[in-house]
């Protein structure tokens, strides 16, 4: 997909801040400090979202309005971070009312690190996408700081793990799985 345009819309730290209801939207999701940042800036070929070196960092929605036609939304990180449990707790509130609720999401795309075994809230995350019938795919990022042997070895025991049927290797450095991430997009989009 070409873009033509990318702009940040808002943060929204509750539902009467979401954005109005019109545009698909594709939701990022995935542990703090797993590169959701990195792979929405990647995908847009510009630093929209904000990247740091601090896990933790997105603690709202952020809607991003992609060539007028959809809306990327990047979720606050869960785990680790290094904030109040108060704080770390309406995150997580935030982030199920949003994919419980919002009907223009048509695809979630769940981030996990390509060079570690996914976590318990991991494992958690696929179950209720799978279990509430939200569409989802997995990208498995970070994937140039592997050789090719480990990381098949790594993206085989991921797929296992969660039970995914497929997961989509990912390196914002390199591109690889670049395209691959959206067709899968385009393929929510058209529908």
């Amino acid at each position: 997909m070409k873009i033509t345009s990318a702009e940040f819309i808002c943060s929204a730290a509750s539902e009467r801040d979401w954005p109005t209801p019109s545009l698909p939207e594709i939701a990022f999701l995935g542990r703090s400090n797993v590169g959701k940042s990195s792979l929405i800036n990647s995908l847009l070929g510009r630093r929209l979202a904000r990247t740091s070196a601090t896990p933790g960092r997105t603690q709202t929605l952020n809607f991003f309005l992609i060539n007028g036609r959809f809306r990327f939304v990047d979720l606050p990180g869960y785990g680790y971070a290094r904030v109040p449990e108060r704080v770390r707790r309406s995150w997580g509130e935030m982030a199920t009312t949003y994919l419980a609720k919002r009907r223009e999401l048509v695809l979630s795309i769940h981030i996990v690190d390509s060079r570690h075994d996914p976590t318990e809230l991991d494992l958690q995350l696929h179950e209720w996408l799978e279990y509430h019938e939200k569409p989802q795919i997995t990208v498995a990022t970070k994937s140039d700081k592997l050789s090719q042997n480990e990381l098949r070895r790594n993206i085989e025991r991921i797929r296992r793990k969660l039970g995914a049927e497929e997961i989509i290797p990912y390196s914002a450095l390199t591109k690889q799985g670049y395209n691959e991430v959206w067709r899968a997009i385009e393929r929510a989009l058209a529908k």
